[in-house]
């Protein structure tokens, strides 16, 4: 019966995105406390991956935490990071604002400046629509489940368009061996294209990311020109980061 179960959901996963407790109660007439088990279960065995709300099927991708459940990790510090980064940012310059949690709080920073704003983040730009002041454009495009961001070809097709002043990146992983990683061929594939059209490129990362490789290659390190930590960064990476030419902010 376990079996079978696990079969009926496993099977139901591959041809939808995201699953509720309450579909499967449906779909297989168990208890919900049955279903919890039995994704318990495949979650332990890799096989799924929880997500507040539902369950997804995982598809040998490393696990992508929610912007919400990022949201409150080293918070302090990306609020510092943010601040620094916003500090850089002129009257009517153009920027780009990755997608992620870090790239929100410098939206936050910038609200009273008149700026150009292209962001794939569907709640950055949602947040600066608010404000008279900023022209904010979303890339359009498929939306991310895990990040509320733009991916695939629409978006990349914007994105080549542009050359701002400023391209604010963010990431999950990086290290001076790998560079910049991703854990999808999207993401990594946007994150590519955003390095490719600004005259300066700073990474938005608090130090917890570093040390991490995801599956997917985003950059190499020298590709950028600026990045701004916390100073929770071991001082010798951060002496070979600044060997690189690139310009180091710790906050």
């Amino acid at each position: 019966m376990a079996q079978d179960r696990s079969k009926q959901i496993i099977e139901y996963l591959k041809l939808h995105n995201l699953v509720t407790v309450d579909e499967l109660v449906n779909l297989i007439g168990a208890s919900p406390a049955t279903i919890r088990r039995e994704l318990v279960k495949l979650d332990e065995e890799g096989v799924v991956y929880r997500v507040h709300g539902g369950v997804t099927l995982n598809r040998f991708v490393p696990s992508q935490p929610t912007t919400s459940e990022k949201q409150g990790r080293n918070h302090k510090e990306k609020v510092a990071i943010a601040a620094a980064a916003a500090a850089l940012i002129k009257p009517n310059d153009s920027i780009v604002l990755d997608a992620g949690t870090t790239t929100f709080e410098i939206a936050r920073n910038i609200i009273n400046t008149p700026v150009r704003v292209i962001t794939p983040d569907l709640r950055i730009g949602l947040l600066l629509a608010d404000y008279q002041q900023i022209e904010v454009s979303v890339t359009g495009g498929t939306v991310d489940w895990s990040s509320q961001s733009c991916i695939g070809p629409h978006a990349v097709d914007l994105l080549n368009r542009i050359h701002p002043t400023y391209t604010f990146l963010s990431c999950n992983a990086f290290t001076l061996e790998t560079g910049i990683t991703a854990p999808t061929y999207e993401k990594s594939f946007i994150k590519s294209t955003l390095l490719n059209q600004s005259s300066k490129r700073v990474l938005v990362v608090d130090s917890s990311k570093y040390g991490k490789t995801q599956l997917f290659e985003v950059g190499a390190l020298s590709s950028l020109d600026m990045i701004i930590t916390d100073k929770g960064l071991d001082a010798g990476v951060a002496e070979e980061i600044r060997k690189l030419g690139i310009e180091l902010i710790l906050c």
